[in-house]
């Protein structure tokens, strides 16, 4: 199995979907499974169940897909932050870290109708302030469980798909 991890907007999900096609390898998000299993939007999650809640449904699910081969798949950007979500993901394969400055990611999710009615505000505070203060605290997570960061800034998703296909010698899977 091949994870994508990273904050929202830096493409993970986009990425994932290329890549399996490109490998002939199923792909999944954490966050549509979640949304599928729940039958509800994850802004739902956070407002009606809590965030605590939201991470057990994410957990049981990163545990399911951890054990499964030949798997592309996208974790949501909080995922990282339960040891028990970091020790599944590592031991099922590579562990991709897809970075993006925080005016890229703010550029991206402004962009993006879609993400900011199914996604929930992480602290209640302007979209610039947040994403500086979540990836503080996360970026140091994403580089510890990192086998391989790719910075996103500039490539397309099929570029940053080569890419991995590259880096992570994955060619005679194809």
């Amino acid at each position: 199995m091949i994870t994508l991890i990273g904050y929202r907007a830096t493409g993970k999900t986009t990425v994932a979907a290329l890549l399996a096609e490109r490998l002939g390898w199923p792909c999944s998000d954490t966050d549509a499974e979640i949304q599928q299993q729940s039958g509800k939007s994850i802004r739902e999650i956070f407002e009606n169940d809590g965030e605590a809640i939201f991470r057990d449904l994410e957990s049981r699910v990163i545990q399911e897909f951890a054990r499964r081969h030949k798997w592309v798949l996208s974790l949501g950007g909080g995922a990282v932050l339960r040891e028990e979500n970091r020790s599944a993901i590592r031991v099922a394969g590579p562990v991709v870290w897809l970075s993006a400055s925080v005016s890229t990611i703010r550029h991206r999710l402004e962009n993006d109708a879609q993400t900011l009615h199914q996604r929930p505000s992480l602290t209640g505070r302007d979209p610039f302030d947040e994403i500086q203060e979540v990836l503080m605290v996360r970026t140091p997570i994403y580089q510890e469980i990192a086998d391989l960061t790719v910075d996103t800034d500039a490539l397309t998703p099929r570029q940053i798909a080569d890419q991995l296909i590259r880096d992570l010698d994955l060619s005679a899977t194809m």
